[in-house]
């Protein structure tokens, strides 16, 4: 069980800390995008402790096996049982996804009313909007309950905004966004040497788009000097044969699965973002190639079109469309000051709207608001 808390600490005259539960996926070290902006949360707040502000991270699918995940469940469960008692906290911060995740959150949130805690959901799955979609009628009345009866709903973007005003109106007011976030790198830049470098992260797959990326970077000219890294969990084997069949094994990299450090290099040594994906909530990748200043090329998914525009902060192409994907990776390699322009004002914009020291300021002010209610 992942459970952790700040250095609690009476304010002067302002009786005990705040308690807030923090339900998250995987738990510390976890491969999302979530948990890595949870993990940041948590080492913040560890490291510089709110005297007001005591939090406390719950899992309820962890990274063993999902058999095990019930009991995580049930833990927490008998955690906000304990509120009548003075135990338990004064709100809950619930990070929402689709399918199973979506299933052991309504029963958090069930819990939460029943003992009188007000709950705040944490949208950030990218296939949320499918997933309510196709929900039969019983479970789409337990997804609008959960979100109907929410002291706050926090979403990454306008596109989501908009989904969960028109499924419950009656939230309107409670809707807030708060885009994901990133610290500003602390590794020096050592890309931009005379081989271009083409960075993905994320899963390597289909919904990803790494199908049309590997067939982008076959229809690249072969005297252009990149060479390409699909880092990722996923279909590894799938993408290393269709990298084989056009011949580009010796250009393109597929070293799996990456941790956070290795990450870090990676973007480091990168010149260019790349994320063709069919659908997104908002790519962390995206993010985190925006701090460090490198050619983002997307695809205008969930809420990427709030933070790239392209021609500006990016380069947008449509989803599937390998030949688009081709041409946009082509004027970034070709392009040095193309890519300088790109990057640099992606950067700006991170620093402006994406540092995750605001981030962790606001979600604090959430927090204590939420729990005055």
């Amino acid at each position: 069980m992942d459970t952790l808390k700040t250095r609690q600490v009476s304010p002067d005259g302002a009786g005990r800390a705040v308690r807030v539960m923090v339900v998250t996926p995987l738990g510390e070290g976890g491969k999302g995008g979530i948990d890595r902006i949870m993990d940041e949360i948590r080492h913040r707040l560890e490291k510089s402790p709110r005297p007001d502000l005591s939090v406390s991270f719950q899992v309820t699918r962890g990274q063993g096996h999902i058999a095990l995940s019930p009991l995580l469940v049930a833990g927490l469960l008998l955690r906000l049982a304990g509120r009548p008692f003075g135990f338990g906290p004064d709100v809950q911060h619930i990070n929402l996804s689709s399918h199973g995740s979506t299933l052991r959150k309504i029963a958090v949130a069930r819990t939460a009313r029943l003992f009188g805690i007000p709950y705040i959901i944490h949208l950030h799955g990218s296939e949320f909007r499918s997933y309510w979609q196709g929900a039969s009628p019983g479970l789409s009345g337990l997804i609008r309950d959960m979100f109907k009866h929410a002291s706050g709903i926090l979403v990454l973007g306008r596109v989501w905004h908009d989904f969960i005003l028109e499924r419950v109106p009656e939230a309107g007011s409670r809707i807030e966004i708060l885009p994901n976030a990133t610290p500003m790198p602390t590794q020096p830049r050592s890309a931009a040497g005379d081989v271009v470098t083409i960075l993905f992260l994320g899963e390597v797959g289909a919904r990803k788009g790494v199908p049309q990326l590997i067939e982008a970077l076959s229809c690249l000219p072969r005297e252009l000097p990149w060479r390409a890294i699909i880092a990722g969990n996923g279909a590894i084997d799938e993408a290393k044969t269709a990298l084989a069949g056009h011949g580009l094994s010796e250009r393109v990299a597929v070293p799996g699965w990456v941790g956070p450090a290795d990450v870090a290099r990676l973007l480091s040594e990168a010149d260019v973002l790349v994320l063709p994906s069919f659908g997104e909530n908002l790519p962390m990748s995206v993010i985190e190639g925006m701090a460090r200043g490198l050619a983002v090329v997307t695809t205008p998914v969930g809420a990427v079109e709030d933070i790239i525009e392209s021609e500006r902060t990016g380069l947008l192409v449509p989803p599937g469309d390998s030949k688009a994907l081709a041409h946009a990776l082509e004027r970034v390699v070709g392009d040095g000051e193309l890519r300088r322009r790109l990057g640099d004002a992606a950067q700006a914009f991170h620093r402006e709207h994406l540092e995750i020291g605001g981030y962790v300021e606001r979600l604090v002010t959430i927090w204590r608001d939420h729990a005055r209610r």
